[in-house]
């Protein structure tokens, strides 16, 4: 079966995901954060995540460097700060939006939670790598109703 790369895009779109901001600030730069959609729960013993880079990001050499991040979960009132951090070549962290966690990576403390992680490990994913995550913080903030994504627009829950 050969499948259609564009059907298949689309086909996968119909899977509403949450969004999240990945920030981290690795030895020598300034804190920079990604929007994102593939964030997902790997293990609760261990506490792991994962969420993964395209190959061809302009990010991809920032983040392979890093060995803290933080998961940042928008809200729904917050496509504003998604937009901004989903636009290439600008990536630079606003000061006003985050501070700097426990681990000392940057966090975004108006999102719903933030989770600060250590590296674990990585994998290849055909396009895309795949990061794991260590969770060694984590800030709950229960801001309200999660920012969707589906089928290419912001979604909300009704």
């Amino acid at each position: 079966m050969s499948l259609d790369s564009r059907e298949f895009r689309n086909a996968l779109g119909c899977f509403a995901t949450g969004v999240c901001v990945i920030t981290a600030n690795r030895e020598g730069s300034e804190p920079f954060g990604m929007t994102v959609n593939s964030f997902a729960s790997v293990s609760l013993d261990p506490p792991l995540i994962l969420w993964s880079l395209q190959n061809n990001s302009e990010m991809y050499a920032a983040f392979e460097k890093a060995s803290h991040f933080a998961v940042n979960v928008l809200t729904s009132g917050q496509q504003e700060l998604s937009n901004q951090y989903a636009k290439k070549g600008d990536h630079a962290l606003d000061p006003a939006h985050y501070e700097i966690g426990a681990t000392g990576v940057p966090i975004m403390p108006a999102t719903s939670v933030s989770f600060e992680c250590e590296l674990e490990t990585t994998y290849p994913g055909g396009d895309h790598l795949i990061l794991i995550g260590r969770v060694v913080e984590m800030a709950d903030r229960d801001h309200g109703d999660p920012l969707l994504f589906c089928s290419g627009s912001y979604r909300e829950l009704k």
